[in-house]
């Protein structure tokens, strides 16, 4: 195994950076210093360096509850847990108790990489037309703001999982720093404001909502101070009782209830219907602890989600594809080139192959084999696009350049979620996406409870992609719907190199993807290749471009091979930690998506 070249232009390139953001700010801010949840907002820092831990989200209260248990003595789990639970106070649109999520972990001690699945589940009752009506699907708006796309919720459970597995901390002790940051509030800024904004409409519908997030009916002000005393109690429960609370006690109750007959105002014209979650769901719920997935890429090892998640697999198959060339010598225009054309392909293959496991046979060793990678890349060339819908290969049975059976179109997947990674002085590490769906998720707030429900159901497919095709991502009973979430962890010879992931539906797998090569193929630091303007190919007959890509001159060689592109205005929000040679964590997040991200580590300016 070797390092590549274009990795130690990386590390080279990235000491650059480190000095230039010093300079850039004041001493602490450019160490990702700053106060503890709810003593004010810490200053957002999108990168930094130093000993004893790193924490990187996209929001500095969260970063810092995360920072405050690692200089206290906790490990990477047990900071994660307490990052995750203050993310549900600060971006309750993106995450919270009523979703679910992914948790990749590295121990340091064994050098092994595991995972947990802690993924939504559908009622017992769902059928394959939970999102149908006299054989007609749904429009997907009356889907997403319903009790019918509402999945038992996983993320209290991922949390018990993980602390009892690899914590040293209780789940009550982890919930402290989230628990006083909703009672005493968090300063609202303009991309908290911006979100709630998008969701007025519906949020106007649930007088539950509608008095939490739009008190008065009116907008939050920006450099206002928004607490959350409900969300605050049911934190404070959940310590006292344990998960039990909500998977076989009272605040369960309360979200059936809300699901069943979702509180509306009576005056609303809006279509909620209700969904069929029973506390016999509930009850029912378990995580899943799950080897991860696993591909070498130029000497590395890296791990990911496997189903129900098609995260790890697509990135996976990607980068097998992506092997065979060398992406450091390409132009830019053929390097994006060959990135688009590998996201097409393995996405024609995710939406033939990749549902619950639990429900159907999922060939994930075929889909990460190098033979099935070398089988697809060989449609790839360098003068010429190919056209979506493209159809799938068959991982089970290689045919060089071939495909397999019909094409389908890749189904829409909302764009929200979150995801925060974590480094401690031990050397283990988390990578964790956690997610309620959509921006608001359901807009049902479980009455006196201060948190949203998911529409996490509605990443099944409404009804089959194409007719005939075979989809193995339609509802079924307890089942999970696929997800694209990517917490993704990269090893060196059984030691971490970093850590990565992104919130944004279908488009965190080429984000992850992009990432990744931006950094250990193109050279970029860390923090750059987050940065970088995002392509988003889909398996789709146009490639999603940010602004930077769409006014840039690369877009039109690239329309010279035959790509055709629409604009998006933002890909993704990531965030990643990185092992320096010296010793040091690196903590990198976004430098303007979603206002920008915060990375904190515990001693900025040497070890203690």
């Amino acid at each position: 195994m070797r390092r590549s070249a274009a990795r130690q232009l990386a590390l080279v390139a990235l000491a650059g950076a480190l000095v230039s953001t010093g300079a850039a700010a004041p001493p602490s801010q450019a160490a990702g210093a700053g106060p503890g949840p709810g003593s004010g907002a810490p200053a957002k820092v999108p990168v930094a360096a130093g000993y004893g831990g790193a924490v990187a989200s996209v929001d500095a209260d969260a970063s810092a509850a995360g920072i405050a248990v690692l200089r206290s003595g906790g490990n990477a789990v047990d900071a994660a847990v307490a990052t995750a639970a203050a993310l549900g106070v600060t971006e309750p649109y993106s995450a919270g108790i009523g979703g679910g999520g992914y948790f990749v972990y590295y121990d340091a001690k064994s050098r092994r990489v595991q995972t947990i699945d802690g993924r939504e589940t559908a009622p017992a009752t769902a059928t394959e037309t939970l999102f149908q009506e006299n054989g007609v699907p749904i429009p997907f708006e009356q889907g997403q703001t319903s009790g019918r796309g509402v999945g038992v919720p996983g993320t209290p459970a991922t949390w018990k999982s993980a602390l009892d597995a690899w914590g040293t901390r209780s789940l009550g002790q982890m919930l402290k720093p989230a628990e006083k940051l909703a009672r005493d509030g968090f300063t609202v800024d303009p991309t908290f404001r911006a979100q709630t904004e998008l969701n007025q409409d519906r949020f106007k519908d649930f007088p539950d909502t509608a008095k939490l997030f739009l008190p008065g009916g009116a907008l939050p002000v920006v450099g206002s101070t928004f607490k959350n005393p409900d969300l605050a109690a049911t934190y404070a429960e959940l310590g006292r009782k344990g998960t039990g609370a909500l998977y076989r006690g009272p605040i369960g109750e309360d979200v059936v209830r809300a699901v069943r007959k979702p509180p509306v105002d009576p005056a609303a014209t809006r279509i909620v219907r209700s969904g069929d979650l029973t506390t016999g769901d509930l009850r029912a719920y378990g995580v899943k602890r799950q080897a991860p997935t696993e591909v070498g890429y130029r000497g590395l090892d890296v791990y990911s989600m496997a189903p129900s998640s098609s995260g790890g697999t697509t990135v996976g198959e990607a980068l097998n594809i992506l092997e065979r060339t060398d992406l450091s010598k390409l132009s830019e225009t053929q390097y994006l080139h060959r990135f688009i054309e590998a996201s097409r392909i393995s996405f024609a293959d995710r939406g033939r192959w990749v549902g619950d496991p639990a429900a159907q046979n999922v060939p994930t060793r075929e889909l990460l084999s190098q033979r099935f990678a070398d089988s697809r890349g060989c449609l790839i060339s360098p003068d010429r696009t190919l056209t979506s819908p493209l159809a799938p290969g068959d991982p089970r049975h290689p045919a060089a350049c071939g495909g397999s059976g019909q094409a389908a179109p890749t189904t829409y997947e909302g764009e929200n979620t979150t995801h925060l990674t974590v480094a401690d002085r031990w050397g283990n590490v988390v990578s964790y996406t956690l997610t309620i769906e959509s921006t608001g998720g359901s807009a049902i707030t479980v009455p006196g409870r201060g948190f949203l429900l998911n529409n996490e159901l509605t990443d099944f497919s409404f009804a089959p992609a194409a007719p005939g095709v075979p989809d193995p991502n339609l509802p079924g009973p307890g089942k999970r719907p696929r997800s694209s979430m990517s917490p993704t962890i990269v090893l060196e010879h059984g030691r971490p190199v970093l850590a990565v992931g992104s919130p944004g539906g279908a488009t965190i797998i080429t984000t992850v993807l992009q990432t990744l090569i931006g950094h250990l193929d193109r050279g970029l630091p860390l923090v750059d290749a987050i940065a970088a303007p995002r392509a988003s190919q889909r398996n789709q007959t146009t490639t999603e471009l940010e602004p930077g890509l769409w006014n840039s001159p690369l877009r039109g060689r690239l329309e010279a091979l035959g790509q055709g592109f629409r604009q998006n205005p933002e890909i993704g929000a990531a965030t990643g930690v990185q092992r320096l040679p010296d010793g040091r964590w690196l903590a990198a997040a976004e430098t303007t998506r979603r206002g920008g991200g915060s990375a904190m580590v515990v001693h900025p300016y040497g070890k203690p």
